[in-house]
């Protein structure tokens, strides 16, 4: 397995150079200077300006640019922020707890509502309950996250004031667990409704074509408990489609969302590529694309390696098992 897991990172080399040459090239063609602000102050004297080019190496020509940069990033330097004057590599770790708090427990709380919901829907398929939870994950789908976001603001936050409508804790107020929930409620219901609404239709699906299947009936008529056929022959073969998309939910777990955490001011990975996007922050910008694309190579193999597990007829060897 560990081989296996080697030969898919040496196979993804290739693209995520490819991710990060076309990035870099599109970022720095883009219009404009990153040091706007300041080359066009009045103030600045050319000799001035001249050097601050010359110390972030905006003067070099742009092959030169991205080779210092993957050298360094190889070494573990990603560069220093434009605007931040601080270490990109600072910035990620000092803003990623609390994007993978927010992400995680949007995802925890959105399987413990899908799980349960999508084997119950799957076991009265048709039902009057099976259509009416059917009818709202196809609006948890439709709904637009933002929009949401500032529905329960205005209401929780704004009319009833029931729950703080941003940050993740009170301001000069010591940390308290009931404090970092109540700021925390909104922004995780917001993304957890339209994760629950995807995974109740992927478990609901899966456990459609699993019970009917032939051993679901060979262990009924062996006389086997209900709990127990479903638990070890249902559920462990309906996560087996589930293994991939769990795989490609990783890299939002390190990416965030990048609009909620804007509009909740919440101070995570999101909100940091947001507002180094506007203010063209390039060393910021292309370590969190890149940190992504890692994110999302690293997700594509777990998720081969959980459906190894999960179903032995898949060999990580990439050789056919025979029955």
């Amino acid at each position: 397995m560990a081989l296996y897991a080697l030969r898919r990172l040496l196979n993804a080399i290739p693209i995520l150079i490819g991710i990060t040459i076309i990035s870099f090239a599109i970022i720095h063609l883009a219009p404009g200077s990153p040091l706007s602000q300041f080359l066009e102050d009045p103030r600045i004297t050319a000799v001035d300006k001249a050097n601050l080019i010359h110390a972030y190496g905006l003067d070099k020509p742009l092959y030169t640019q991205y080779w210092l940069w993957v050298t360094g990033m190889l070494q573990g330097d990603f560069g220093t922020s434009f605007q931040k004057s601080a270490p990109v590599l600072e910035l990620i770790v000092e803003f990623m707890p609390n994007t993978l708090l927010l992400t995680i427990s949007s995802f925890i709380l959105s399987l413990l509502i899908a799980v349960p919901l999508g084997i119950f829907c799957a076991l009265r398929a048709n039902s009057r309950l099976d259509q009416l939870v059917t009818a709202f994950s196809n609006v948890g789908l439709a709904i637009p996250g933002f929009w949401l976001a500032l529905i329960l603001m205005m209401v929780f936050g704004v009319k009833l004031g029931w729950l703080p409508i941003g940050g993740l804790s009170t301001i000069n107020a010591e940390f308290s667990l009931w404090d970092r929930t109540r700021h925390l409620i909104m922004p995780v219901t917001t993304i957890a409704v339209a994760e629950a609404a995807i995974w109740t239709r992927y478990v609901r699906s899966s456990m459609l074509e699993v019970i009917h299947q032939d051993y679901m009936r060979t262990a009924k008529a062996k006389g086997l408990l209900p709990w127990r056929i479903l638990s070890l022959h249902g559920l462990r073969n309906a996560l087996i489609p589930l293994a991939t998309l769990f795989g490609l939910m990783i890299p939002s777990f390190f990416a965030g969302s990048v609009i909620l955490e804007s509009i909740f001011s919440i101070p995570g990975v999101g909100r940091l590529l947001i507002e180094a996007t506007f203010q063209r922050d390039y060393p910021v910008i292309t370590a969190l694309v890149t940190l992504g694309a890692i994110m999302t190579v690293i997700g594509n193999i777990v998720a081969d390696i959980l459906i190894g597990f999960l179903d032995p007829r898949v060999s990580l060897s990439g050789k056919e098992v025979k029955a």
